[in-house]
């Protein structure tokens, strides 16, 4: 890829960040756009797995992300009403990582973002593609604050529910509802609590993770029969409801539900999407949830996105051009995400069936030991 050529990248989350963080290390120019004018971000705790330690490492950013958030290396596997299961073991992947860790969704995009605006990425917020056409040898792009332009290659990373994904693919299958909702909450860290505590109910589970020094998230699945949204205002007291009859840790979480909490609630149905091999179509191709978007059940969304930025930005500089480089993006992509869709997928369903929390275990440690390898 010549050095005058320039790449747009359409979604300024961690996909598209991480994309553009490698992609100025290799020395391309870079144009990223972010259609919220504050480039915030929402959510509550997420979870660092091995492997997205691994290429938080890549990017230059995993003493922020060790420093600013939390790292352990195991498992507590609970009943519902708390009593203990089995110890899970999350061995290190590499002597210089951390088994797993967590760490506050924004906090990560502070890193992520200081880093992107630092690599020298030209950032536009609050504009996004207003149309692209296919050229020899590239595309030309307007954006919606007029600006033209001709890149050698779009990224789409705009999210699950991706406006790349519906205008480069319109055949493409839409997010489908997978039969489950989550809620999330930040909460401080009770004495002794230096590890993940899952707790396995007939149709739901119930986690915490430590995300910094003082804090921890819980994540509660459930089970449910439709794809319901519930009001914001309504969220604390269903949350509340949801966690009667919870061992261990949880009744102390849930009296701050309603009161210290509650405005910590995150709340939303999961649903996922595979779009089928390839993610590229011409010059424009798919990254993070735009192409996979996956649910939390293996902690491994984010990281298979940042995975996504950094391999697509090794393939363009390997050698050849773009044309070459997007095949050998997907040899080494498609299989890797379809196993995150899909064993999270199953991980749901055992959840919501009365699954043994034996194969439970079994289905997450064997997409665990996969993922264990290189991206």
């Amino acid at each position: 890829m010549a050095g005058s050529d320039k790449v747009l990248i359409v979604g300024g989350g961690i996909g598209g960040m991480s994309c553009a963080i490698s992609l100025r290390r290799a020395g391309i120019s870079v144009d990223l756009v972010e259609i919220d004018p504050a480039w915030k971000i929402y959510g509550a705790g997420i979870t660092i797995t091995g492997p997205t330690m691994r290429a938080l490492q890549t990017l230059g950013v995993l003493d922020e992300m060790k420093q600013h958030g939390a790292t352990w290396d195991g498992a507590y596997v609970f009943s519902q009403n708390g009593q203990l299961i089995e110890e899970m073991r999350f061995p290190p992947i590499a002597a210089d990582l951390p088994g797993t860790g967590g760490i506050m969704r924004p906090e990560l995009h502070r890193i992520l973002s200081t880093r992107t605006l630092a690599s020298g990425a030209h950032v536009r917020l609050g504009t996004t593609v207003e149309t692209l056409a296919q050229v020899p040898g590239g595309v030309e792009v307007k954006l919606t604050n007029g600006h033209r332009e001709r890149y050698a290659l779009v990224v789409g990373a705009d999210g699950i529910y991706s406006k790349m994904r519906e205008r480069v693919f319109p055949e493409a299958p839409r997010p489908k509802f997978t039969g489950q909702v989550i809620y999330r909450i930040v909460a401080q860290r009770p004495a002794g609590f230096d590890r993940t505590h899952f707790y396995m109910g007939p149709d739901s589970k119930l986690g915490f993770n430590p995300v910094s020094r003082s804090s921890m998230y819980m994540f509660l699945l459930q089970r449910s029969p439709s794809n319901p949204w519930i009001a914001v205002e309504d969220q604390p007291r269903r949350l509340y409801e949801a966690m009667a009859g919870w061992g261990g840790i949880a009744p102390e979480v849930r009296e701050t539900v309603l009161t210290t909490n509650a405005s910590t609630i995150n709340y939303r149905p999961l649903e996922a999407v595979l779009l089928p091999n390839p993610w590229y179509r011409g010059r424009v191709v798919l990254i993070g949830d735009a192409a996979h978007a996956t649910t939390p059940h293996l902690a491994s969304g984010a990281g298979m996105a940042v995975e996504d930025g950094i391999v697509l930005a090794e393939e363009i500089t390997r050698g050849g051009d773009i044309d070459t480089a997007l095949p050998r993006f997907m040899q080494r992509r498609f299989e890797r995400g379809k196993l995150v869709v899909e064993n999270s997928l199953r991980l749901g369903e055992l959840e919501m069936t009365h699954g043994s929390p034996v194969e439970h275990t079994r289905v997450m440690m064997a997409a665990v030991a996969a993922l264990a390898q290189p991206a």
